[in-house]
């Protein structure tokens, strides 16, 4: 049996974080929505499937999803969230059942080029998050920003007003630092719901966000996408690393400088945990499929991906009933 590693490390626990997680129903493995993969490019890295796709691939998916579908969530997937994954089933359920999962964090994005992906880049959520603005505000539809505080909300409507001048803000939100209650709860859906967003954006820290978009997919009538820090950087509260720095793969790095106290345990072993298993799983295919095939390794069939899924969610049901953790 496995050992956990101290979750407490691995959570988000910024205090500018919002919203207790949402009450979750035990897991049992076989809610995992295989049809989801179906017809997406991608593979498992840990236990999540995350998708293989450029930065303009995925705004024109969600550019066609605004405004025409109910139900759909986006999840921004780095090192920290994937390795949380492996030890909260829950969270990797909402993962894997999530309209797409994309690689924000430079390592994802090298191990799926590693893969047989070999033009995949880093899909950071709040560049995203700005670009996807752009689009909205071209196709006059309307946003929700949810989470954080009310004064970085401020801060942020006030920059979006200046970058973004014809962007219908259909609303905004910011939750208490405690679980909402059943009515509290209620009353954020109807506010979002009444307001006609098009888009909503989630700013709660991981897990917190992939769970609240994962539990209200039925409940909110527009597409949710999990952005963490976004609100934080586009409003200037936090100094977000230079481009440079970005590119090359070391905003970690920038923020560990800056917040040593609360993320140098989390980096720590989520890095190192990251580093041994997906290292395994760059080796198991080499091993099996060898490196001259690395590119047909990133163009599985939609029926493969499905089998694949089935596989993880029948692993996962097993290590519940034993008490495992895979």
């Amino acid at each position: 049996m496995q050992e956990k590693p101290d979750m407490s490390t691995l959570e988000e626990t910024n205090p500018n974080k919002r919203g207790g997680e949402p009450r979750m129903d035990p897991l049992d493995g076989s809610n995992a929505s295989a049809h989801s993969l179906a017809g997406r490019r991608g593979t498992r890295l840990l236990e999540t499937f995350v998708d293989a796709m450029s930065v303009s691939d995925a705004l024109t998916k969600a550019s066609n999803w605004t405004g025409q579908s109910r139900g759909r969530y986006i999840c921004f997937c780095n090192v920290h969230s994937l390795v949380t994954a492996t030890v909260r089933p829950d969270l990797a359920q909402m993962l894997n059942d999530a309209d797409l999962v994309l690689p924000d964090g430079s390592p994802v994005a090298w191990t799926l080029r590693l893969l047989g992906f070999e033009a995949q880049k880093r899909v950071s959520g709040p560049d995203f998050m700005w670009e996807y603005c752009a689009l909205v505000q071209e196709r006059r539809k309307s946003i929700f920003l949810y989470g954080n505080r009310s004064a970085t909300l401020d801060k942020l409507r006030s920059v979006m007003r200046d970058a973004f001048p014809n962007l219908h803000v259909a609303g905004w939100h910011s939750p208490p630092f405690r679980p909402l209650s059943a009515v509290e709860d209620e009353e954020v859906v109807k506010k979002i719901n009444g307001s006609g967003a098009d888009v909503v954006f989630v700013s709660l820290g991981c897990p917190k966000q992939e769970i609240w978009m994962a539990v209200h997919r039925t409940r909110i009538n527009a597409v949710m996408l999990g952005v963490g820090a976004a609100f934080d950087y586009h409003a200037g509260s936090v100094r977000r690393a230079p481009p440079w720095v970005q590119d090359a793969g070391f905003e970690w790095l920038h923020r560990l400088i800056h917040e040593p106290r609360r993320l140098w345990k989390r980096y720590l072993i989520a890095n190192s945990i990251f580093m041994w298993r997906a290292s395994a799983d760059v080796l198991n295919h080499a091993r099996h499929h060898g490196w001259s095939s690395r590119r047909r390794i990133g163009t599985m069939s939609s029926q493969h991906l499905a089998d694949e899924h089935d596989n993880i969610a029948a692993s996962r049901a097993d290590s519940l009933t034993t008490g495992e953790t895979q």
